[in-house]
């Protein structure tokens, strides 16, 4: 079969990318880590996010940045995608979207910088909104620690995990409460997805030629 038209699709690579490129005010595509969230509206509450198998929280899996053109209300989109990967479970896919108009109280109104600030290195677990992040996953935060009122949570599984590994002993001294966030082995790895375009090829159909008459004057 021969070659006849082609079209275009876009791929993604899943790299490695300094952290800064992987934050909110970057629109990124990437997968693992917590989730860049865009704004406060729409985003899904903790019942939204719990396996509707074994009920617990779904892990962020990847995101896409997807606006819509033509669309001033979609004109920052990104579609998030979340699983449950607590076995024997290991189902549960659900997808969301997060949108905003390009002129918005987030964000600035030209395409981002490409010399960050420093602070945007490390992990940030509150929206520009003011809304909080859950510690563990990065996901709504509507919980905070009973005894210093200080971190957010989305579940008592992510509190109770988040206890064990850390928040105990720094609970005790709220005043020097450490912000760097332990490894809950909850997130998967971090990667920003990069996409590159690409002509694709379809076959073309070849009609079958008539061997009758050859088959014929064989004699078989």
């Amino acid at each position: 079969m021969a070659a006849s038209r082609a079209g275009q699709v876009e791929l993604g690579f899943a790299e490695l990318a300094p952290a800064w490129r992987l934050r909110s005010e970057q629109f990124p595509s990437k997968v693992g880590g917590r989730p860049a969230w865009l704004g406060a509206s729409g985003l899904p509450g903790p019942g939204a996010l719990a396996c509707a198998l074994c009920g617990r929280p779904l892990s962020f899996l990847l995101q896409v940045y997807a606006p819509l053109p033509g669309r001033a209300d979609a004109f920052h989109r990104g579609i998030f995608l979340f699983c449950c990967r607590e076995p024997p479970c290991c189902a549960g896919l659900r997808v969301f979207r997060n949108q905003l108009p390009r002129k918005n109280d987030f964000y600035s109104y030209e395409p981002p910088s490409e010399n960050p600030s420093p602070e945007t290195e490390s992990v940030c677990l509150q929206l520009k909104s003011g809304a909080h992040l859950c510690r563990v996953c990065g996901c709504l935060g509507p919980k905070t620690c009973s005894r210093c009122h200080k971190v957010y949570y989305c579940s008592k599984e992510h509190q109770t995990l988040d206890w064990r590994l850390g928040h105990k002993q720094a609970c005790a001294q709220p005043d020097h409460l450490d912000h760097r966030i332990p490894d809950h082995n909850f997130l998967f790895p971090e990667f920003e997805i990069v996409i590159e375009t690409e002509d694709e090829i379809f076959p073309e159909v070849v009609e079958k030629e008539d061997y009758s008459e050859i088959i014929g004057s064989m004699g078989i």
